[in-house]
């Protein structure tokens, strides 16, 4: 059995996850970038011993990616399945990371399978997939980078059971940095202050704010011995923003933080 990946449960979301799986209920898990969503899949995953079949969503995606196309090989014509097909055929969860971003008619090809006829049409191959027990569908997005062309419509999201994720308690953020990164405590106590003093900033233009994924990649530059100007400079602040004055302020910050 291969190992379950590290997740730390901010509430029952574990427990939640495991019944929408026992009823057949596709799930949608919303929150921020980088505060825990694709590490969550890839644990239950782990956890119910099920393959998973991951798609990171983006404009050109077509229905095609997911259900699959026809393919020359040596000479013949031959069908392909795409890695929705492929988890309904055989079981296992498809997770469409941030579904949002996917071209509207790809999603269209999901209704089928997220209600009672849990069904994939394939009108290439003339198919129609039954879903085994074992398959499931999750998808997820962050409802604060929406706009009013990357919405999901609500016809959509009320096809799935809904999870809400948001950055870690501090306590719990502390223990994930350790954890991953093998920083020092206070080391982690100490970037998670500066994060919610970012996090708290009213009067920068950042579109999102610092992850908890950054937090652990300067804890993974800061451990291996990089000094912390040049960690949060580079897994912190320049990921956020690409003004300089922005960037310049965000280090301000921190530097409050780091040095005091």
């Amino acid at each position: 059995m291969s190992e379950i990946p590290f997740y730390s449960p901010q509430t029952n979301e574990i427990t939640l996850f495991e019944h929408a799986f026992r009823h057949q209920l596709p799930v949608l898990l919303k929150g921020p970038t980088g505060c825990g969503k694709t590490r969550f899949v890839r644990h239950m995953a782990a956890r119910l011993g099920l393959p998973l079949y991951t798609v990171a969503c983006h404009d050109d995606l077509t229905a095609a990616d997911l259900v699959g196309r026809h393919l020359l090989q040596d000479g013949d014509t031959v069908w392909n399945d795409g890695p929705l097909t492929r988890a309904v055929r055989g079981g296992g969860i498809c997770y469409l990371d941030e579904v949002v971003e996917a071209r509207k008619d790809t999603t269209v090809v999901l209704h089928p399978l997220s209600d009672d006829r849990r069904e994939l049409p394939i009108e290439r191959t003339g198919e129609t997939l039954r879903a085994p027990d074992n398959f499931m569908l999750v998808v997820s997005y962050n409802p604060g980078y929406q706009n009013m062309f990357k919405g999901m419509k609500p016809s959509t999201r009320q096809r799935f059971v809904a999870m809400r994720f948001d950055f870690p308690a501090p306590a719990l953020e502390r223990e994930i940095i350790q954890t991953e990164s093998g920083v020092a405590g206070h080391l982690a106590a100490q970037l998670v202050e500066a994060a919610q003093a970012l996090r708290r900033l009213q009067d920068h233009d950042l579109e999102e704010s610092v992850s908890t994924r950054l937090l652990v990649y300067c804890a993974s530059l800061m451990q291996s011995g990089l000094d912390w100007k040049t960690a949060c400079r580079a897994a912190i602040a320049e990921p956020l923003s690409d003004d300089e004055a922005t960037v310049n302020a965000l280090m301000q910050v921190l530097g409050a933080v780091m040095e005091g």
